[in-house]
């Protein structure tokens, strides 16, 4: 089983966008000494809370900080781009960093209506994902529909491609033979069920022969399971907190977020947050990681976990790379 990392470049109260993302790079030099075998970033734009905004950019720098880990983004929003120019930002990657990059593919376009318009796309954008990542993949094969177009220098390079999904996201991922990466966002029983039908429908091909599936939760670890829990406090009262009121905001300590006035309606989705989320003793987190594991019948597992601790981030990622007895750096 192999275990991989996706940071979001969380901005907290305290500090600001340049030094979260920073903070990511150094985070992930410190992930590649505890054994982890990818390290992604993401694309979010114009939340407050999240300060990264140009996964490809941010993935050359934690690239260039580190040696062995994979490195790549969870996801790039394709309908926020063109495939070509997608195709040889990667291209450039791979060509700096051979065998080390990872194309992971998501289909969400802005946060809000603002957003959207500054992107140039409105909501319906995302409705042709499927065909925008056939003609991203083809770019790469020198199979597409630009004469005389060649996406250099990623024609004929193979930057292995991963399609983040939901419901029927998963069945994008069989029909074009690609890693798929899903979250139990609507349950374990959904997920289940999406993955059964990936496996049931996956298509070989030139990309992936046999399906391959990533599962992905936040995940802490510490030595009780209060204390695991309140690593979580943060970023699940953010993802609250967005809800109601419609922005991210900068992840607060956990110890401000649980003073914080709250309405009933908010403090039942904080809990339910939590409740969704994976956390406890090292024990714990091994029975719970396990039956998520197996209801997805999962090849991989990406740990998606914000604090607002960093060194406390470090450490529960420490203690589940000790859990998994990954094959630290020495």
């Amino acid at each position: 089983m192999k275990f991989s990392v996706l940071d979001r470049s969380p901005v907290r109260r305290d500090g600001g966008p340049a030094r979260a993302l920073r903070d990511t790079v150094a985070f992930a030099a410190g992930i590649e000494r505890l054994g982890y075998h990818r390290f992604w970033v993401s694309e979010h734009h114009g939340v407050p809370g999240v300060a990264g905004s140009a996964p490809t950019v941010l993935a050359a720098a934690v690239a260039g900080a580190t040696s062995r880990i994979r490195v790549g983004t969870g996801g790039v929003m394709l309908p926020n781009h063109r495939p070509l120019v997608v195709a040889e930002q990667f291209g450039v990657l791979e060509a700096l960093h051979p065998g080390r990059i990872d194309m992971g593919l998501g289909r969400s376009v802005g946060f809000t209506g603002g957003v959207r318009d500054a992107l140039g796309q409105g909501k319906d954008a995302a409705d042709g994902f499927a065909a925008q990542v056939r003609e991203l993949l083809g770019f790469f094969t020198g199979e597409h529909g630009y004469p005389g177009v060649h996406a250099y220098p990623a024609e004929g390079l193979r930057v292995p491609p991963f399609l983040l999904a939901t419901g029927s996201g998963a069945d994008l991922a069989a029909e074009l033979g690609l890693p798929l990466v899903i979250a139990p966002v609507r349950g374990e029983r959904a997920l289940a069920e999406a993955v059964t039908r990936y496996r049931d429908g996956f298509r070989p091909s030139a990309w992936a022969l046999e399906p391959y599936v990533v599962v992905s939760s936040a995940i802490a670890v510490a030595d009780s399971a209060a204390d695991a829990r309140r690593l979580l406090v943060s970023e699940a009262w953010a993802t609250v907190y967005s809800r109601s009121h419609g922005v991210f905001p900068p992840l607060d300590p956990p110890s401000d977020v649980l003073a914080t006035p709250m309405t009933d309606r908010e403090r039942r989705r904080l809990e339910e947050t939590l409740d969704g989320q994976i956390s406890g003793t090292p024990a714990e987190v091994r029975d719970r990681l396990g039956a998520l594991i197996e209801a997805a019948g999962a090849d991989e597992v990406l740990a998606t976990t914000a604090a607002y601790d960093q060194s406390a981030r470090l450490d529960s990622f420490a203690a589940l790379a000790r859990s998994a007895e990954l094959p630290a750096l020495v």
